[in-house]
């Protein structure tokens, strides 16, 4: 991960672009540009080509937080997405998620719990709040079969998901089981695969899910 982060902040209130781009200059982070509505965002992104893009869920002007994360995910050379909303609602951290974010911050967050989502997103972890993971979990239509799903795994690959359940960027990982970043992406690729999910973020929901369950 770089030393700096560059994002951009997509908002259609320019008081909360401002207070943003001020709460994040704070925290050590460089915003490269401010767009107002999606397609603004989308031709910012093309122009600076930031690390790190923080939607809004709701734009007031055309395409919202949601469309835009579908487009920026299309893209080649596709900065992270992390939703930061009022919406407190699982339906949309579901969507958020589909969309291609691996972030879902409330707009209620302190300066330190959204930086600190900012990085752990950009270090290829997962930021978000327990409650709305928890709600997100307990829905009826996520009820899987997970115990076969996770039973292909084999304990390396089990140990390597329960370390991306808990946040941990695949570095961190690589510490903790005294193995090569690398070889902890290559884990992580598999265990994707045998899970049969879209991405690590997935990846880490069904395995909170298996543990809520076991208790």
């Amino acid at each position: 991960m770089k030393d700096q982060i560059r994002l951009l902040i997509v908002d259609d209130h320019e008081l909360a672009r401002e207070g943003l781009k001020s709460a994040f200059i704070r925290g050590g982070m460089d915003v490269v540009a401010a767009a107002k509505n999606g397609a603004e965002a989308l031709k910012l992104i093309a122009e600076h080509e930031p690390d790190l893009v923080v939607l809004d869920i709701r734009l007031g002007d055309g395409m919202d937080g949601l469309g835009v994360a579908k487009e920026v995910s299309k893209l080649l050379k596709a900065p992270k997405i992390m939703m930061l909303t009022l919406h407190d609602d699982p339906d949309y951290v579901r969507a958020a998620l589909d969309a291609g974010a691996t972030g879902y911050v409330l707009k209620d967050a302190s300066l330190n719990e959204l930086c600190e989502a900012a990085r752990q997103v950009m270090a290829g972890g997962t930021a978000i709040p327990a409650a709305l993971l928890s709600s997100l979990l307990a829905r009826p239509d996520r009820q899987h079969d997970d115990e076969l799903a996770l039973s292909r795994l084999t304990p390396r690959e089990r140990a390597v998901l329960d370390h991306v359940a808990e946040g941990m960027t695949n570095k961190a990982i690589a510490r903790e089981l005294s193995i090569s970043p690398a070889t902890v992406k290559a884990h992580v690729e598999r265990l994707i695969a045998k899970l049969g999910v879209a991405d690590r973020t997935q990846a880490a929901v069904l395995a909170t899910r298996w543990r809520e369950r076991q208790g």
